[in-house]
């Protein structure tokens, strides 16, 4: 999937090594591969917000291996850092962790691979111990925003509640139905949970699932939706937290998004959003309309956010996945839960200063 090449490649994986990408594919996976691979501990804006481009041009990296919130990121900060740099020992770029939207996608190919690598999106999770589903580079014809098809050697799929293979056009959710190599065989001293956990909701198909919804489109290529706790129920319509945050990223002014339903007594849950602005773009009095409205016409009228927060910065953790649970906790007026795992923990702080209160449109 990297196309590595260890005579010649240098591989870097920015993810933080103790997480599970981490020691997967910094750690055991290059070596055992005889990679030459670039480790770095820190953030991406210290010295500089160029700090990633400046390594990738300092030491020849040619596969680059990071996360959709980190690319989204440094969209916000501007197409002018990386122009800055000498990209082109890049050949190959890879994408983990969540879902990515088309624009991230996009941008990532154009400004980081200069509108010409491969970009190989991959979904896997800890428990698969490898990647599932990805593009594979000079073979797959990848769509922006889509992981694609399994790998040789893996079988996934996309089923109803009832466990019953969705038609193409039509989501559910993700399951493994064959064994593969590297799963998970138990929990370490609590072997029902196990069972309970990933085995009991398709316990009669012998499938494999651990909470990801997906669709399928047209072709049968699989599009990733997150967590099915992020699915949110709004007047009875089933609405993707991904799906509405990467609309209001395709609206120019949007560097990043995260969006959480929370309690409403009329439609169940609505639909509350945090934004990041990119870079020189200011929060103005038609903004909240004009991203509302966009919402409507990229999804329909049914997700478009009850709320729009206008935020500096996202809870997230040192992986750069954000932390929905405590954005959700803000919305609901509650006390903020566990914030040991974030990589800042004032953000929460300047959320909830900012935020209205909950019942406020």
């Amino acid at each position: 999937m990297f196309d590595l090449k260890p005579e010649t490649d240098v591989y870097w994986c920015t993810a933080d090594v103790g997480w599970v990408t981490g020691h997967s594919y910094i750690v055991y996976g290059p070596l055992a591969n005889g990679a030459t691979e670039v480790m770095y501990e820190g953030t991406p804006d210290t010295p500089h917000q160029g700090r990633f481009w400046e390594i990738v041009q300092k030491y020849g990296v040619t596969l680059l291996y990071t996360a959709p919130t980190a690319i989204r990121m440094f969209a916000k900060w501007g197409d002018d850092i990386p122009a800055k740099f000498d990209l082109s020992s890049l050949r190959l770029l890879g994408s983990v962790g969540e879902p990515i939207n088309p624009e991230a996608w996009i941008w990532y190919r154009k400004n980081i691979g200069g509108d010409r690598t491969p970009v190989v999106d991959t979904w896997w999770q800890t428990e698969t111990g490898a990647m599932m589903i990805s593009p594979l580079p000079g073979v797959t014809e990848a769509k922006p925003g889509s992981a694609m098809r399994p790998l040789p050697g893996i079988s996934a799929n996309v089923v109803d509640k009832e466990g019953t293979i969705v038609e193409n056009g039509r989501g559910g959710l993700l399951v493994l139905d064959k064994p593969w190599p590297s799963m998970a065989r138990g929990i370490w001293g609590d072997q029902q949970r196990f069972i309970e956990t990933y085995w009991s909701r398709f316990a009669e198909q012998g499938y494999y699932f651990a909470g990801d919804g997906a669709k399928k489109d047209a072709d049968g290529d699989l599009w990733l939706l997150g967590r099915v706790d992020d699915i949110m129920l709004v007047s009875g319509h089933n609405i993707s937290t991904t799906e509405v945050e990467s609309a209001l990223v395709s609206y120019p002014a949007v560097a990043e998004a995260a969006v959480v339903g929370a309690k409403d007594e009329t439609t169940g849950q609505r639909i509350v959003a945090f934004v990041i602005l990119r870079a020189g773009q200011e929060e103005t009095p038609d903004l909240d309309a004009a991203l509302k409205a966009h919402v409507a016409k990229e999804i329909g009228p049914i997700a478009k956010p009850k709320q729009i927060q206008i935020v500096q910065e996202l809870p997230k953790t040192r992986s750069g996945k954000i932390m929905r649970r405590l954005l959700k906790d803000v919305a609901e007026d509650r006390a903020v839960g566990d914030t040991t795992t974030l990589a800042d923990s004032t953000v929460m702080d300047l959320i909830k200063a900012k935020l209205p209160h909950a019942n406020e449109d």
